[in-house]
């Protein structure tokens, strides 16, 4: 009678659960796709003081890139044919001195870039987000700005589409 009991309170937690079907995604994503199926993501304009031309498009293919890799969502050209729709526009792009040396001489310079991010779902509106995101990177001052200014670009960009990703799509 007690090796009844006991198998039967050990097996009943199995025939309970054995209904709930968890699904494990190890991107982050938290999306339904049986609600969600497409995407729009504008052009991300520079409208910061210091313009690097470059780096609009650098953005921008890392943001669409890092969806497509990251989700099963359809990117659309039209925003009203949208599920969810990224816009914003780069709004800083700063060099500010960091250490500085025993000669009063800067030794390190932190390139900056500033993003403003319009994240709207379609589907549930609160969900929705407008903010900015800051990423940087800290190079040797004894190296010019046009030597690493590329490479900084796409590391900053990498970064802030991680960011971006996180606090909308992947919802954390």
């Amino acid at each position: 009678m007690k090796t009844r009991l006991l198998l039967l309170l050990i097996l009943a937690p199995l025939f309970l659960l054995s209904g709930c079907k968890p699904v494990f995604t190890f991107n982050g994503s938290i999306l339904n796709y049986d609600i969600y199926k497409t995407i729009y993501v504008a052009e991300f304009p520079i409208r910061a003081a210091l313009v690097y031309p470059p780096l609009q498009q650098t953005f921008e293919n890392e943001i669409l890139n890092y969806v497509t890799r990251q989700t099963k969502l359809q990117i659309v050209d039209n925003p009203n044919n949208a599920d969810i729709s990224i816009s914003g526009e780069i709004t800083g792009y700063s060099l500010s001195p960091q250490a500085v040396g025993s000669d009063a001489y800067a030794t390190e310079t932190r390139l900056t870039i500033t993003v403003r991010v319009k994240y709207t779902d379609n589907k549930n509106p609160t969900n929705s987000i407008d903010q900015s995101f800051s990423a940087y990177r800290q190079f040797s001052s004894s190296l010019m700005l046009t030597d690493v200014q590329d490479e900084l670009c796409q590391q900053i960009s990498e970064e802030l589409a991680t960011l971006i990703f996180n606090a909308t799509l992947g919802n954390w």
